[in-house]
């Protein structure tokens, strides 16, 4: 599938500042479920952006304003080749170990209520035993919009028993920990099936398994991904995968408009 992308982030500010540093996580890689054919980020400073790889192999730019405006833009945008894997993306050659991804945050910790519901599945296949870890989250946390905020922990959303996409992955993440499995926070891009043109930014979790690599589980649409996903960026919760990070001196509140297309191309 070709699909196509456009993510425009729009800040606007009390006063214009006197410093900003933004650092960015806007630029999908190859894997073997997609195939990057182009990609560009326009925004101020990108021209002198510092930019390298991470230890969990994303992609990342470091963009500054000495003199700031009251308004930042920042649109990626391109085009994917997608192709369905059944959600397994195997070794992707990052630095870090696996392993690392056994560490919980304060996001991802896990509860009384999120290790009973863990521990109850107990299969000797770790593949179907994650699938089942993912239909039983689906189950008890219900997707509702708005129904959680940046600060919900995995803890405090299934106790609630409703979510978003990224409560049902920090749910999953703090599951999988209880059986020994690494998995890590994921962002991206979903086409809607059947839609000419959608709104999307995802999140959805990850999983490492023996004799599999990484492999993508998406709680909050109970399913692997498949070739309407485009991944962007990874992290151990939502803020360390986060697209944009950063930092902003004397500009006073900010406000935040988000505007995101994928489109499937012919």
């Amino acid at each position: 599938m070709n699909l196509t992308i456009r993510h425009r982030t729009k800040y606007r500010y009390e006063g214009a500042g006197s410093l900003a540093v933004q650092r960015l996580r806007l630029t999908p890689t190859d894997n073997p479920a997609q195939t990057v054919q182009s990609w560009a980020i326009d925004a101020p400073g990108m021209e002198s952006a510092a930019s390298y790889t991470d230890g969990l192999g994303n992609v990342v730019h470091l963009i500054s304003q000495a003199e700031p405006d009251e308004e930042l833009v920042i649109t990626a945008s391109g085009q994917v080749t997608t192709t369905d894997t059944g959600g397994v993306l195997g070794s992707l050659g990052e630095i870090a170990n696996p392993a690392i991804f056994l560490r919980e945050t304060a996001l991802t910790r896990s509860s009384a209520e999120i290790d009973a519901m863990a521990g109850a599945v107990r299969l000797d296949d770790p593949l179907e035993m994650v699938h089942t870890l993912m239909a039983a989250i689906a189950e008890q946390v219900a997707y509702v919009t708005d129904s959680s905020h940046a600060g919900t922990s995995a803890a405090e959303a299934f106790a609630a028993g409703t979510g978003v996409c990224q409560d049902h992955a920090h749910i999953f993440i703090a599951a999988c920990r209880q059986h020994g499995i690494p998995a890590r926070y994921a962002t991206g891009y979903m086409h809607v099936a059947g839609a000419d043109q959608t709104v999307a930014h995802h999140a959805w979790a990850e999983a490492n398994l023996a004799n599999l690599g990484w492999v993508g589980f998406d709680p909050a649409n109970r399913r692997c991904p498949t070739e309407h996903y485009v991944r962007l960026a990874c992290g151990f919760d939502a803020p360390s995968a986060a697209p944009i990070i950063g930092t902003r001196r004397d500009s006073g509140r900010e406000r935040l408009d988000v505007d995101v297309v994928v489109q499937q191309q012919q």
